[in-house]
């Protein structure tokens, strides 16, 4: 007879909420499978031991319907099973589960013996602000663009726009290292064009570059951008994964603040039925991985998100967490100047408002649509 050695987890774990579109009839057998997909992956009567059935594969905590066809159920994973590994934590919440239909991610909740894992934001809404020296209103941000201007043309965007008190001036997450706009020269002039505003200014305005791009290089742009002056960084975790963003926020030698996009995400999120919630991955899944401020299409701009989903947004980036930071919600895509009054009041003064073209819309002085962007929030803020 084999012998094998005995398995003795410390009985601790972590939980992730699921929506289920089914009958009533199969929920159950749904929960079932959530809890053998995402751990043993294996026949439930072929488990060749039963501490194995009993510590490793997941364990239904509830089942509660929602309505019609719909339910709500209550994972409990083993904190093991995770591995101390982000990518295997989120494998486990909805790794091969993401392939079946009628199965949504809503959120999740991790005990501090694993959050102690993750670093998290470093700096977060309270760092952020620090920062850039803004205290009581919203921050303010808006992006280079279009494709297809040379370094020089966006540096001098960067500068006018600096001068006019923006917070924080990102890439657009197009520019990467274009034949027509590498990377190097484009991050050292606008690096440039900021430092030399905020000479001017007093201001401590932000230039955060795209770094996103192949694995290989993702930490050389980085620091390169960090050489350059730059403020902090912006980084497409859909496009390059959640880990490499990790990396860079847990780099000590970088320490700088990172805007998340969520250029590729998309899918994960826009079939109510299935993915996964907006606050858990624009929210939650970012802090773990180490995004200061997540930026997300706000509702009645050019994409389809409800009010409801930012709010889901802006609980999933708030929410408690252990000690992990806040971090800011950044509501883009579309935004005009002139709804600036209505979404401080929705968001409050805890977030980042992100308007790119529409700063460009009124009038051929750039510096002075800032100048009154700025205004118009810090009146709707209550500092006018």
């Amino acid at each position: 007879m084999t012998s094998h050695p005995s398995l003795s987890l410390s009985g601790e774990r972590f939980t992730a909420v699921y929506e289920l579109s089914c009958g009533g009839a199969e929920a159950e057998a749904r929960a079932r499978d959530i809890c053998l997909e995402q751990t043993v992956e294996f026949p439930e009567d072929l488990i060749p031991r039963q501490e194995i059935r009993d510590q490793i594969v997941g364990r239904i905590a509830s089942l509660e319907p929602l309505g019609t066809d719909r339910f709500r159920t209550v994972i409990e994973y083993p904190v093991e099973a995770a591995g101390g590994e982000l990518t295997q934590l989120v494998n486990v919440l909805f790794g091969n589960i993401s392939i079946k239909p009628g199965v949504r991610l809503v959120r999740f909740e991790l005990p501090d013996s694993l959050l102690a894992g993750y670093r998290g934001p470093r700096f977060g809404q309270a760092g952020l602000r620090e920062r850039v020296g803004v205290r009581h209103r919203p921050l303010l941000c808006t992006a280079i663009k279009p494709m297809g201007l040379s370094p020089e043309e966006l540096a001098e965007l960067t500068y006018r726009l600096a001068l006019g008190g923006i917070d924080l001036i990102k890439d657009d997450h197009g520019l990467a290292d274009q034949p027509f706009c590498r990377f190097g020269p484009r991050v050292e002039r606008c690096g440039d064009a900021v430092h030399r505003a905020n000479s001017q200014t007093g201001l401590s305005c932000l230039y955060l570059p795209n770094v996103t791009g192949p694995s290989d290089r993702i930490m050389d742009r980085a620091r390169q951008a960090k050489q350059a002056g730059a403020g902090g960084l912006l980084f497409s975790p859909g496009l390059a994964g959640l880990d490499a963003m990790r990396c860079l926020a847990d780099d000590d030698d970088l320490s700088l603040p990172i805007l998340s996009h969520p250029a590729f995400q998309g899918p994960f999120t826009m079939r109510t039925g299935e993915g996964i919630s907006h606050g858990a991955l624009y929210g939650q899944l970012n802090r773990l991985a180490g995004a200061d401020a997540a930026i997300f299409p706000n509702y009645g701009g050019r994409f389809s998100f409800t009010e409801q989903e930012c709010r889901d947004i802006v609980d999933g980036c708030t929410r408690p967490m252990g000690a992990m930071r806040p971090i800011f919600p950044v509501p883009a895509g579309g935004m005009s100047v002139q709804r600036a009054p209505e979404l401080c009041e929705f968001y409050g003064r805890d977030s980042i408002l992100l308007v790119g073209g529409d700063l460009h819309r009124h009038g051929p002085d750039l510096t002075e649509n800032c100048r009154r962007f700025v205004q118009l929030v810090e009146q709707a803020a209550g500092q006018g």
